[in-house]
C-alpha cells in the first residue's frame, strides 16, 4: 500500500464526523489501527472509516467501549470487514434496540405526568411517589424505564463527548 492510500487524522476525522481527539483516543484504546510515518504521524487505512461508523452505531445503541472493543477484536486482521462481518456483529443488537424502543415509547407516553425523578416537585408526583418511596430504587430517575437508566446510555465516554 502506498502512503498516498493512507489517511491522516484530520482526513479520517472530517470524513467520519468524529473530532480529531476522538480518532486519536480510539487509536490509543486499540479500536482503530494506525501506522506511523517516519516522523511519527498517524496514518489510517480507508477501512478505518468503516470501523468508526461501527463505533458510532454501537455507541448510539448503548454499547460500552469494552463491548465495542470485543466486537472489533473479532474482525479479521488485515482485511476490510465484509457485510457478513458487520451482520454477524450487529445481530445481537436487535433485542437491545427493541428494549430501548419500548422504553422510549413508555417515556413518551408518560411525559405528561411524571418524569420519574423522585423530586416531588410536580403535583402529580405526590401521587406517583408518596413519601418519596422512589428513594428505595437508588439514585437517579427511579421511574424511568430500565432501558433508559443504563449507565452506558446515560454516561457517554470522553471521546464521544468530544465528537459532538
Amino acid at each position: 500500500m502506498h502512503t498516498t492510500d493512507l489517511l491522516t487524522v484530520g482526513e479520517i476525522a472530517r470524513r467520519s464526523g468524529f473530532a480529531d481527539s476522538a480518532v486519536r483516543y480510539y487509536e490509543r484504546l486499540g479500536l482503530l489501527p494506525a501506522t506511523r510515518t517516519s516522523g511519527g504521524q498517524r496514518r489510517f487505512e480507508r477501512s478505518a472509516l468503516r470501523r468508526l461508523a461501527f463505533i458510532r452505531a454501537a455507541r448510539n445503541i448503548g454499547l460500552s467501549l469494552d463491548e465495542v472493543a470485543a466486537a472489533l477484536a473479532s474482525l479479521p486482521a488485515g482485511r476490510t470487514p465484509t457485510r457478513s462481518d458487520w451482520s454477524r456483529l450487529s445481530r445481537g443488537w436487535r433485542s437491545r434496540l427493541d428494549d430501548q424502543i419500548g422504553a422510549l415509547v413508555s417515556l413518551r407516553d408518560g411525559l405528561d405526568s411524571c418524569i420519574g425523578c423522585g423530586c416531588l416537585s410536580l403535583d402529580r408526583c405526590a401521587i406517583s411517589n408518596p413519601a418519596d418511596s422512589a428513594r428505595s430504587g437508588g439514585p437517579g430517575a427511579a421511574y424511568l424505564p430500565p432501558g433508559l437508566r443504563a449507565d452506558a446510555a446515560l454516561a457517554p465516554d470522553r471521546a464521544d463527548a468530544s465528537s459532538r
